[in-house]
């Protein structure tokens, strides 16, 4: 048996299991952004004996540990390259951290990185390869898996898909016009309009979020349909440049942005595919949405430890 740890920008949490798709024991909590790296030290070091004992499981059944951070990672040093959500992680060895607190060897890696490993082997891409992943939350994260392994490049990250460029006017990051931030913060102009998203947010832009403009394009209020309109077509060019370097049998897509569903997400953005996508390869490569949910980073922080450590 295994512990998986997920380190995000406002959760935390970590998880027992054998690298089934199943989990033993779950611990979940909410990060203090205030408190910085030394507070969420001290959750770990608290929640480790405290999930331990409430799952039942002797320290000695486990074998390893495994972490997915959210931010970039080195796996040569083992340490924390950046966090971009909390302040005062940079260059901390957080492997090594993770391993004296539990007394087990522990292996690090990215959030996004993990997840994709955890949707191959467990989730919407069991079974293919290569398999994309891509989560839509605050900001935008993805992973490449090859025959169930992750494509880390040099040892520094790969398959950043949220950090593709997008030309508006001047080039930006793909998260900055299509996360869902960009989408809280474009829905949050709109509330000057009369309409839906004006009654959702009570009239305050400072109340919007991504999931009150989805709300108001299933509405159809057609400002709100522009906005994700807009999204999914630049979404599903930088999809298409992905199928072009790539071709990926699946991508497989996480994260809240992407529960907005089927008519408001999967069906514009697949058709942006369509129309956009290098022709020899069309067809090829399947989107559709992650299947393992909340856990998917500690599924994934389980499975890299059982590969590094079974």
């Amino acid at each position: 048996m295994y512990l998986g740890i997920e380190i995000g920008g406002t959760k935390l949490q970590l998880g027992l299991g054998a690298d089934t798709g199943e989990l033993a024991g779950l611990w979940r909590g909410a990060v203090d952004v205030a408190a910085g790296p030394e507070g969420i030290r001290r959750q770990i070091t608290a929640a480790v004996p405290e999930l331990l004992a409430r799952a039942g499981v002797e320290r000695g059944r486990l074998r390893g540990v495994g972490v997915g951070f959210g931010g970039p990672v080195d796996d040569h040093t083992r340490t924390v390259i950046k966090s971009h959500q909390i302040e005062g992680w940079d260059d901390f060895p957080l492997a090594d951290w993770v391993g004296d607190v539990v007394g087990l060897p522990a292996v690090l890696g990215n959030d996004a990185d993990v997840a994709g490993l955890a949707e191959a082997l467990h989730g919407a891409g069991k079974g293919l390869s290569p398999v994309f992943y891509v989560t839509i939350g605050s900001g935008i994260g993805g992973g490449l898996i090859i025959d169930g392994e992750i494509y880390r490049g040099v040892g520094r990250g790969a398959a950043e898909f949220g950090h593709l460029l997008v030309d508006r006017g001047c080039y930006v990051p793909l998260e900055k016009v299509a996360s869902g931030w960009a989408i809280q913060s474009r829905g949050a102009a709109l509330v000057k309009n009369h309409g839906a998203l004006r009654r959702l947010a009570g009239g305050k832009p400072g109340n919007v979020t991504a999931q009150m403009v989805a709300q108001a394009a299933a509405e159809g209020a057609s400002d709100a349909r522009e906005v994700l309109q807009e999204v999914m077509g630049v979404l599903g060019k930088a999809i298409c440049d992905v199928i072009a370097l790539l071709c990926p049998r699946r991508v497989v897509f996480g994260g809240g942005v992407s529960l907005m569903g089927e008519e408001l997400f999967f069906e514009p953005l697949r058709a942006s595919v369509d129309v956009l996508a290098f022709r020899p390869f069309a067809g090829l490569t399947d989107i559709v949405p992650a299947a393992l949910g909340e856990e998917v980073v500690v599924h994934g922080a389980i499975a890299l430890a059982r590969k590094r450590f079974n």
